[in-house]
């Protein structure tokens, strides 16, 4: 029997805040009867999603009056002292109260981060939470953290990512011990600095299913599943993914509309196209987590549409059912204290 979940949405988040959300919310309750939401908004959008919603979904929709927004420029430190009824806090203080499942948020991402830490706190043998997401690859998708929490990092820190990652692919993917990697300028053991070579050696005596360093182009080609590597290098790879994928779709519109023939050209090959478009949506891969708390945190994109949203949540709800805090708790329990400890 499937697991009942509830989770609560920030639904003034993001770039377009209840104008995804609320419709996001509505296509969830109508595909999935297991699951509950919890709208978190100023009263005259949770009104409104009343309107729109009506009587469809029964108590399955319930909403949580906020009287504060967190903007998305706005920063972290003032969103956690002086946004104490925000939407994005009272999503979050549902979590901690056991009242939801896992909280989604399209928000500030560095006022979501610090507000989660405050509120939910760090799971034990967690020194620092980290965001992971997965990226389109050949074979599938690759998970890969951190993507820009933290910019400095022990081999200690690399080592609890590693296990963090593990759990997720393995819920997300159904692998029961997922190939893990760590990000390096080379594969040879003499490569890199200092940090990686010593988490990688931590990483071979984890017990996972270490596979040794992985190269960029290892991201979307090796046999890997999850990659691990700093806030820093992990965020710089990301932006440049996203920005290579825009050249790529930017090149192949110009060649398309060149010439008569080239138009010609495009429509036979179409369909081609439009299969490789939606392999590589970032619409697909929306949701990043925020693990090491002890709370399931999803980060969307503040520019997610209504798929996106919807896949953003959708990755919460697997979260949630696959119970992943305690996953990650007891992996870090098996751990060595002298190896974990940063």
């Amino acid at each position: 029997m499937t697991r009942k979940v509830t989770i609560a949405l920030d639904a003034m988040g993001g770039d377009r805040g209840p104008d995804t959300v609320v419709p996001a919310a509505l296509s969830v309750l109508g595909k999935d009867e297991s699951v509950t939401l919890v709208l978190v908004g100023l009263p005259d959008v949770l009104e409104r999603a009343r309107r729109e919603g009506g009587e469809r979904f029964g108590d399955r929709i319930r909403y949580q009056v906020a009287t504060e927004v967190v903007a998305m420029d706005e920063p972290p430190a003032d969103a956690l002292r002086k946004k104490k009824n925000s939407s994005m806090r009272v999503a979050l203080e549902l979590v901690k109260a056991g009242e939801a499942d896992a909280c989604v948020s399209a928000g500030n991402t560095g006022a979501l981060m610090a507000t989660a830490r405050y509120v939910l706190k760090t799971l034990p043998g967690i020194d620092r939470p980290a965001i992971i997401s997965a990226l389109p690859a050949l074979t599938g998708p690759t998970y890969m953290l951190d993507l820009g929490a933290n910019v400095g990092c022990t081999p200690e820190h690399l080592l609890q990512f590693a296990l963090m990652g593990s759990v997720i692919a393995s819920d997300m993917l159904d692998v029961e011990r997922p190939r893990v990697g760590l990000l390096n300028i080379g594969q040879e053991d003499i490569k890199g600095n200092e940090v990686v070579r010593e988490a990688g050696e931590l990483l071979a005596q984890s017990g996972l299913n270490y596979i040794g360093f992985v190269e960029g182009d290892g991201i979307f080609h090796a046999d890997v599943d999850v990659v691990v590597t700093d806030g820093f290098v992990g965020n710089v790879a990301l932006k440049t993914m996203e920005g290579v994928a825009r050249l790529i779709a930017a090149f192949m519109r110009q060649e398309f509309r060149r010439s008569t023939t080239r138009v010609l050209q495009g429509i036979v090959a179409k369909s081609a196209l439009d299969a490789i478009a939606e392999r590589v949506d970032p619409r697909r891969y929306n949701g990043a987590s925020l693990v090491g708390l002890n709370g399931i945190v999803l980060k969307s994109h503040g520019g997610a549409d209504e798929v996106a949203f919807e896949n953003a949540v959708r990755t919460a709800i697997v979260e949630a059912r696959k119970g992943v805090p305690v996953q990650i708790g007891n992996i870090i329990k098996d751990q060595p204290a002298e190896c974990i400890r940063a």
